[in-house]
């Protein structure tokens, strides 16, 4: 769509194009088994966000007009472009937006993340384009770690280095197409700072080192996709044991010994639980909502294709590679 600002001219960037008034970010699967705030891949859940008025104030605002779902108070779009027009010193007009997501909140698959991404890339539309580090920069100090942001960005399979006081950086690695994720979310929302506060402030040396040879292990089987070793490698010894009480039938699914199961692994904080497949998907969902339908836990499970590319103006992008069944007590 093209935009017109309140007074009735095109606003335009530097170039001069007239903008197109939609975001697109996807949701991501964070940490992937031993891989806590390190790994992140995108997911074909999305969250969109259309500019809906320009008004030429010099007011340097992101409102947020309407959200489906609803959201309250002063939200992650808002914080994020307010951020980034007081690092970059930018004045802009004052932008209304309506945002749609279909990443479910407090689930572990980034929902804050992409909210997040939507209001930094707003602002690129009506200021001009950032640097790759300049978005990450932003989006971790606004989220506290990198491993959700970095996926939601730039799209596909990421690893991430953050040090105090240097901005984070991005790694990208191969993601196969064959392989998509099977997410069971229960119905308990699960706050990520709750989730954090679970965790030991300590780990013992062995533990570690697990956790260490694990992680290189999956990234190498997804390089050379030596799907054998992804059981072994999304294993971890820190947060999921710490978060197991916190997330129904976490346990259970970990545990799963199934030939179509190439690996199972919290998703981010939870309570999402997610499996790696390659084939039998629907098979896999149907047994993920057996599981949870007789603990007697209301859940969604969805399997999901990685979303391999940034995108920013697909049409009806929230629906692609997602089949979604929900059970019931």
């Amino acid at each position: 769509m093209s935009l017109k600002t309140s007074t009735g001219s095109a606003f335009g960037d530097s170039a001069g194009a007239v903008l197109s008034g939609d975001v697109t970010v996807p949701g991501s699967v964070a940490n992937l088994g031993g891989g806590f705030d390190t790994l992140g891949v995108a997911v074909q859940l999305y969250l969109r966000a259309r500019i809906v008025d320009v008004r030429d104030d010099g007011g340097t605002r992101l409102v947020v007009a309407r959200s489906s779902p609803p959201v309250k108070g002063h939200n992650a779009l808002e914080r994020a472009f307010h951020l980034i027009a007081e690092r970059t010193g930018i004045k802009t007009p004052t932008v209304h937006v309506e945002v749609e997501s279909g990443i479910p909140m407090a689930a572990g698959l980034g929902s804050s993340a992409a909210a997040t991404v939507a209001g930094l890339r707003i602002f690129e539309k009506v200021a001009h384009p950032l640097s790759d580090r300049e978005l990450l920069a932003a989006a971790s100090s606004i989220e506290g770690h990198a491993d959700n942001a970095a996926p939601a960005l730039f799209g596909g399979l990421i690893s991430v280095i953050a040090d105090e006081g240097h901005a984070p950086e991005a790694l990208h690695w191969t993601w196969p197409d064959e392989l998509k994720l099977i997410v069971a979310t229960p119905s308990v929302g699960l706050a990520t700072a709750k989730a954090r506060a679970a965790l030991p402030d300590h780990l013992h040396r062995r533990d570690a080192i697990f956790n260490m040879q694990r992680v290189l292990s999956l990234v190498h089987a997804l390089q050379a996709k030596d799907y054998e070793r992804l059981r072994e490698g999304v294993r971890d010894r820190w947060h999921q044991p710490a978060r197991s009480n916190m997330v129904p039938l976490l346990t259970d699914v970990l545990s799963l010994e199934d030939p179509d199961v190439l690996g199972a692994f919290l998703s981010g904080a939870g309570p999402s639980v997610a499996v790696i497949a390659r084939q039998n998907f629907e098979r896999l969902e149907q047994l993920l909502s057996t599981m949870y339908a007789g603990a007697g836990h209301q859940a969604v499970v969805r399997t999901l294709s990685v979303h391999h590319a940034a995108v920013h103006h697909e049409a009806g992008a929230e629906h692609a590679g997602a089949s979604v069944r929900e059970m019931r007590k």
